[in-house]
């Protein structure tokens, strides 16, 4: 077995069966490897932001990584604005970046570069594979790393002549480390915040917008008369009929001061204190008024369940009934596409069990508010601010999730930068209804 070998069979031993591609001569020993060992499922896409931007959709939908197939530093760079958005929804990815051989690294040919450098600002953990018998052991390495709690980007560097040497065989799997339970002292200083008869929010993110930690959060709300609200940008957010209904923080920067303009406490649960997504002249930074207190039940990478369940304990509401949203859908209406009437036919017509992928950008401002009565669906938000990541993301959901329809919706500037999903849409016969706002 040589260590492109070793380092397939690993990712398989680690439940890695997914890897978008976009190969070239350094990675050609991973691609017979490919074809070598049963139980991987490779997937190409014709440009790297496809592949990057896919991983990211598979990996919100599933939990865990795919992994990805990049072509040297000159790859990788094209592939580094969907990193970028993963990284920020602190998605599960194995990165796997074909290098020259070691040997060969000196004489700078044309497509050296400092893969290590160009992969460190999308990346949580980055390694170059010494040798072919280290391949398995480092792959072994990158799959915990990226799926330390909740999600992380994890990038090996592959060497062509650790991929075609001989190996040791596959790596054992390493556990990844488990998402720790808050502590006392959070738990009762929230407590004390939503007893104190000020004005109070929960603000939530990550994976506390499951439907079951949204529950949960919707029994607080109800039982201490606290508001709540989502980040901006969430990664997934599971909504509709049945479901906890939870509005997001407005992006323009007024309107979100307004609504926490009155807000003396503010809870984080899984997401971090709201910020302005750009600087203004004589408008703030920082969205919380300078009198709110800012209190962390739980950080991103914490057990968000457990926090959840723990503070309706101490509150004594674990058995207050939560407002769950009523089904409702709007009417098809007629006439000029408008910003209502394009919310009202998404939401007239969305399946249930969907899986929306929103890139619509000032197109669907108004999309929450009208498909938040649908039936049960999931909705998936860009995370960084990059564009170009609507058609590959609904690409990698459909990979993960062939039983659910997948809806993208993306301005048409924004699909300009990745229109190559199609295609591999098309060749995976991949359940994907894509809207291009123009």
């Amino acid at each position: 077995m040589n260590g492109a070998e070793s380092l397939v069979q690993t990712l398989l031993d680690g439940r890695v069966d997914v890897c978008f591609t976009n190969p070239g001569t350094s990675e050609m020993h991973f691609c017979a490897a490919l074809d070598q060992i049963d139980g991987m499922h490779c997937i190409l896409c014709l440009f790297e932001g496809v592949v990057t931007g896919a991983a990211d959709g598979y990996g919100r939908m599933l939990d865990r990584p795919a992994a990805t197939l990049l072509h040297l530093g000159p790859g990788l760079g094209n592939g580094l604005s969907n990193l970028h958005n993963a990284k920020k929804a602190r998605t599960p990815i194995v990165n796997i970046i074909g290098e020259h051989a070691t040997y060969h690294v000196e004489y700078d040919a044309p497509l050296t570069a400092d893969i290590e450098g160009i992969a460190r600002p999308v990346s949580d953990w980055v390694c170059t594979s010494a040798d072919s018998t280290s391949v398995a052991s480092d792959a072994a390495r990158a799959i915990a790393a990226s799926c330390v709690s909740p999600g992380a980007v994890a990038t090996l560097v592959l060497p062509a002549d650790t991929a075609w040497g001989r190996s040791n065989g596959p790596a054992r799997v390493i556990s990844p480390a488990m998402p720790v339970k808050p502590e006392s002292s959070a738990v009762q200083d929230c407590a004390r915040a939503l007893r104190s008869g000020e004005p109070a929010m929960l603000l939530l993110g990550g994976k506390a917008l499951r439907a079951g930690p949204l529950e949960t959060a919707g029994r607080i709300a109800v039982g201490t008369g606290a508001s709540m609200r989502s980040e901006l940008m969430a990664a997934r957010t599971e909504r509709g009929a049945g479901r906890v209904s939870i509005e997001r923080i407005p992006y323009p920067v007024d309107q979100a001061v307004e609504i926490l303009k009155d807000v003396r406490h503010l809870i984080l649960v899984g997401t971090v204190k709201p910020v302005a997504f750009f600087a203004y002249p004589d408008k703030p930074s920082l969205l919380t008024p300078p009198d709110c207190e800012v209190h962390t039940l739980a950080g991103p990478a914490d057990d968000l369940p457990a926090a959840l369940d723990w503070l309706a304990e101490e509150l004594g509401v674990r058995s207050t009934a939560p407002e769950l949203q009523v089904s409702q859908r709007p009417d098809l209406v007629s006439g000029a596409l408008t910003t209502e009437s394009i919310g009202s036919a998404v939401g007239h017509l969305l399946p249930e069990n969907a899986i929306v992928c929103d890139e619509s950008i000032t197109s669907g401002r108004g999309l929450h508010l009208f498909t938040r009565g649908c039936a049960p669906h999931d909705w998936l938000a860009g995370t960084g601010g990059a564009i170009g990541r609507g058609l590959p993301e609904a690409t990698g959901a459909a990979v993960a999730c062939p039983d659910r329809p997948v809806l993208c919706l993306s301005g048409d500037g924004s699909a300009m930068y990745t229109l190559q999903a199609l295609w591999t849409q098309a060749r995976e016969d991949l359940d994907v209804t894509t809207v291009i706002f123009s």
